[in-house]
């Protein structure tokens, strides 16, 4: 799959998730969904990997980029579609339980787009 559609695939989910494109972590939030799609690994370690790469290729800090996508995060959650959050966590904001990590939101999408994907492509094999 080409990068472009991918992340017209990434930002499609996220929209389906209620993040609004406005935020400042909606960019930094789809930019860690992508990197972590291609190795699973920044988000065993988002505070040493994963955020400063971010922040350098958006000329920022890592504290920045690490609040941004937690407020994007908050916001989907209070806000988004609690079908969705039940499907792709088993909690919502519904049942009382607290929004997911940045971690653990960023783990799930990429997750959830990556079987998606190979399941796509499966089919067209």
């Amino acid at each position: 799959m080409e990068d472009t559609q991918l992340e017209q695939y990434v930002t499609k989910m996220m929209l389906e998730m209620g993040v609004p494109a406005h935020l400042k972590g909606y960019k930094f939030l789809r930019c860690s969904i992508l990197m972590a799609i291609e190795d699973m690994e920044v988000v065993g370690s988002v505070t040493k990997l994963l955020y400063p790469e971010i922040a350098k290729k958006c000329a920022t800090t890592e504290q920045k980029v690490e609040r941004a996508i937690r407020n994007a995060i908050e916001v989907s959650w209070t806000r988004g579609n609690t079908n969705t959050f039940e499907e792709l966590f088993g909690y919502s904001v519904l049942t009382g339980s607290g929004r997911p990590t940045n971690s653990e939101y960023i783990a799930q999408i990429a997750d959830k787009i990556s079987l998606e994907l190979r399941k796509e492509i499966a089919q067209v094999v």
